[in-house]
């Protein structure tokens, strides 16, 4: 995968980490305040934990840091999984936030 190509296919990946929590805020199922600069979007839930998401263009990895520690992930030519076998990006996120939201969420 080219720099291009990985760029391209992150910043879906976190423009839909954004438009996902914009729904679930508009639901009233939690309240999240997502922050973006740059390659970076940060989940702030109303507990003050954070998830935060960024980008490593060398690697071609996108990192998430929760609560419950951090994860790598790659694009496979279908999905983001993580590096280490923990599964796809949005299966993770949403069993994250919703143990750091307290409530069930869908990413």
């Amino acid at each position: 995968m080219t720099d291009s190509e990985f760029m391209d296919r992150a910043e879906i990946l976190l423009h839909r980490v954004e438009t996902a929590c914009d729904r679930i805020n508009d639901e009233d199922r939690a309240d999240i305040d997502s922050q973006r600069v740059g390659g970076m979007v940060t989940l702030v839930f109303s507990n003050q934990s954070q998830i935060v998401i960024n980008l490593q263009k060398p690697l071609h990895e996108v990192w998430l840091a929760a609560k419950a520690g951090g994860y790598h992930y790659k694009f496979d030519g279908a999905l983001w999984q993580d590096t280490k076998g923990q599964g796809e990006f949005f299966v993770c996120l949403t069993h994250l936030a919703s143990e750091q939201a307290a409530c069930q969420l869908s990413f």
